[in-house]
């Protein structure tokens, strides 16, 4: 049991470290708005990281959006 709470444990932390690492990579500063945005490029990463999403929109105010923006 307690193996498989570590291993729990690990794998969030992972999942958390890869959002962490995308989204210092992938953050935009949109001049329509002025506001910083996380561009997704493929739908399939914006799915993944969804439930990140939510908490970082709460604590941070950050928005998102997939593919570039288009003015």
């Amino acid at each position: 049991m307690k193996r498989i709470f570590v291993m729990l444990v690990v794998l969030m932390i992972i999942y958390i470290g890869s959002y962490l690492w995308f989204r210092s990579g992938h953050m935009e500063r949109w001049d329509h708005d002025g506001r910083d945005y996380i561009i997704f490029p493929q739908p399939a990463l914006y799915y993944l990281y969804r439930p990140l999403t939510y908490l970082d929109a709460r604590l941070t105010g950050m928005s998102f959006h997939i593919g570039p923006h288009r003015s």
